[in-house]
């Protein structure tokens, strides 16, 4: 890549698929950095069965190895399933689910790293147990470390078989009764026809109606089963950035214009000034950049659209030998020279992978290099037929997993990326050719996409970094706000003087992301340490600044903090309180004195029913639709607080729906709506049952 792609820190394009091993399992030291606290021996109780603290490390580990997520999520998705583990399989004792091995085998062949693997198959392509038993025994007898992972991996297939079983028990005992079809029926066919008088909560100011925290955390007592949560840290940060100040910024461009220009020095050995030499008239544009840049010199061409998008036009532009800054790129300060051009200089291209036993390929295929060189041209001959299949055959074709996903595509390809064969067929052939190429990997069906021309540019990059002075001065302002707040004084008034803001945000035991600082596992811990206080402020330290940390509320009541539902709750309870207000204006017998009291007016409704409460030009009302359906044709009801506003409403007529002579279909239909979700509500009615203790916050 150029020196502006690497500044951008783009990814390297990788050639050939990486194998990952059916039986891999990685596991490291376990009391490491990051490792449980000594004094903890369990991760957590679920029902009085403890989780091994060390197990869930190495589970952990396997996880992150496995590329199933990194840090807090990988140990996040470790322990649903040590959750869901435990408390089905107290479900499966209790039931009597087992799993024989005749059941074991069929799991086995659903699955397409056997069922399909060519070393299980026969000569008619059909999974063979035989050779699936034969390959056991000899692994047994052969290889003890690859039989103990295949024993843990059958332990999972049994899990997975028994739930699958558990799962088609809960399915099956759903029961649709024809009432529920009929009532189901009805709520979406009844139709009602209203006239109401409204007045929105939009009508009153905000100002009128204002909320406190302590109301919030009233309300949220109130409805503790909607706002169940684990327990929880309050905290407020200063972030205080290692940014480079305008002095440091301008001292930059002064050196970047000097070696632009040349500059004239003083020589001690002469007592002389000397003039040295510009990027402009420099003989040798390596040795320049590589002596006077923070990223080496780049002969790479570079296309451009993968050119600095605000300097795309002005750099590619540029004549052989014309000069573009300083401009300011991802933190550097840049002067960019253009040295030549190239008219490919990058490409992209469409390709199937057909590989065979022997070549240089992780898990590579049972098939013969004849076969591969018989399946290639077959394929081939299908995309010369119809261009526009090519991505669909690379996907059910392909060998190569790191394009299988897109269709086969790899784009931005620059020369000395690829092997020799391919690259030669890639970079020597115009746009739309294809053909057949093989490499050491197999056979590749390929086609060229685009050609893309490009630019050599030798780039000058300094880095902006903040001086000496900068750094001490940032210093000293997290140490004077660090020790004012630790003596009590308020946060927001110390940062407000050094133009800086207080952030609040709430964060759990078991993550890692601090509100917009990102990924600060440190910041959790020590929020969560049994001798940290509220009140307590802690500074830290990163690549990215300083941040003066305070905890402002432990909360351990299992359910949400004010700081958390806050957004949510306000509108609700200010709702309330305007609905108090407005009430006091719906006075009248009739609608239209409602109307004439409230200044509004009557409006009518039609067709609304109970599975789709929607009220034209006003939104969904359920709870007004619900009254219209209850009160009696002529009634004025009385004052409706709904989603949007105050209603009063006179029904007009209720449309019933015609009796149907069956309700089976409507059974049916709801039938299979209610099995799809019912296994997921059956899991979440154990879990809210259950007595589930998490102990993972121990971990240092």
């Amino acid at each position: 890549m150029a020196v502006l792609s690497k500044i951008r820190k783009n990814s390297v394009l990788l050639v050939g698929a990486i194998g990952v091993g059916l039986f891999a399992f990685v596991i490291g030291d376990v009391f490491k950095s990051g490792g449980f606290d000594q004094s903890s021996r369990y991760a957590g109780t679920i029902n009085g069965e403890d989780i091994e603290a060390i197990d869930f490390l190495n589970k952990v580990q396997n996880a992150e190895a496995n590329q199933q997520g990194t840090g807090i999520q990988a140990s996040n998705r470790v322990w649903e399933e040590e959750v869901k583990r435990i408390l089905l399989t107290a479900e499966f004792e209790k039931i009597g689910i087992k799993i024989g091995k005749d059941q074991l085998i069929n799991v086995i062949k659903t699955s397409p790293n056997f069922g399909q693997n060519p070393q299980f198959l026969n000569q008619a392509g059909v999974f063979d147990t035989n050779k699936f038993n034969e390959f056991l025994a000899t692994i047994k007898q052969s290889n003890p470390e690859q039989w103990k992972a295949w024993l843990q991996y059958e332990k999972q297939l049994e899990q997975f078989a028994k739930e699958q079983m558990y799962n088609s028990l809960i399915r099956a005992s759903v029961y649709t009764t024809k009432f529920d079809a009929k009532q189901a029926y009805k709520a979406e066919k009844d139709a009602v026809a209203f006239d109401y008088v409204t007045l929105q909560y939009a009508t009153v100011n905000d100002d009128q109606v204002k909320v406190s925290d302590a109301e919030i955390a009233a309300y949220i007592k109130k409805n503790k089963s909607r706002f169940k949560a684990e327990n929880s840290r309050g905290l407020e940060y200063v972030f205080i950035a290692n940014a480079p100040s305008e002095a440091d910024i301008k001292s930059v461009e002064t050196k970047m214009n000097d070696l632009l220009s040349g500059a004239v020095v003083y020589n001690k050995e002469t007592g002389k000034n000397d003039t040295l030499s510009g990027f402009k008239n420099t003989k040798n544009v390596v040795e320049f950049v590589n002596s006077n840049s923070d990223v080496p010199y780049d002969s790479t061409f570079i296309s451009k659209k993968d050119l600095p998008v605000e300097y795309q036009e002005q750099l590619y532009s540029l004549p052989v030998g014309g000069i573009f800054g300083p401009y300011e790129f991802n933190g550097y300060s840049c002067l960019s020279k253009k040295t030549a051009t190239s008219g490919v200089a990058s490409a992209k291209v469409s390709h199937i992978l057909i590989s065979f036993d022997g070549a240089q390929m992780p898990n590579a295929p049972k098939r013969t290099k004849e076969e591969a060189k018989a399946k290639a041209a077959e394929l081939l001959a299908q995309v010369n037929a119809n261009p526009g299949s090519f991505a669909m055959l690379a996907m059910t074709n392909t060998d190569d997993t790191g394009s299988k996903q897109t269709g086969g595509v790899y784009d931005n390809v620059q020369k000395g990326q690829m092997v020799k064969p391919f690259e030669n067929f890639l970079f020597n052939n115009p746009v739309g050719k294809t053909g057949i190429v093989e490499t050491d990997f197999g056979y590749h069906v390929m086609k060229v996409e685009a050609l893309y021309g490009g630019i050599q540019l030798a780039t000058i990059a300094r880095k902006i970094e903040p001086s000496t002075a900068t750094s001490d001065k940032l210093y000293q302002t997290a140490t004077t706000i660090l020790a004012a707040t630790s003596e009590g004084k308020d946060m927001k008034d110390l940062a407000k003087t050094n133009g800086l803001e207080v952030v609040p945000v709430t964060v759990r035991h078991n993550q890692d992301q601090v509100g917009a600082l990102g990924s600060h596992r440190d910041v959790v811990l020590w929020s969560f340490n049994k001798s940290t206080s509220e009140g307590d402020v802690k500074k830290f330290e990163f690549g990215e600044g300083q941040v003066i940390v305070k905890l402002t509320e432990k909360n351990d009541t299992g359910l949400a903090s004010v700081e958390e539902v806050k957004q949510y709750v306000t509108p609700i309870l200010m709702n309330e309180k305007k609905a108090a207000i407005l009430k006091d204006k719906m006075k009248g017998a009739t609608l239209e004195e409602i109307a004439k009291n409230s200044k509004s007016s009557v409006v009518n409704a039609n067709g609304v029913t109970f599975s789709a409460p929607f009220i034209t030009n006003v939104g969904n009302e359920p709870k007004v639709v619900g009254k219209a359906f209850g009160t009696a044709a002529g009634k004025v009801s009385g004052v409706i607080e709904g989603n949007t506003g105050v209603f009063v409403v006179k029904p007009v007529s209720v449309t019933k729906a015609p009796e149907l002579p069956s309700y089976e279909e409507n059974a049916s239909r709801l039938k299979q709506m209610n099995q799809g979700s019912a296994s997921g509500r059956a899991f979440i009615a154990l879990k809210n049952s259950s007595t589930i203790e998490d102990n993972r916050y121990k971990v240092q």
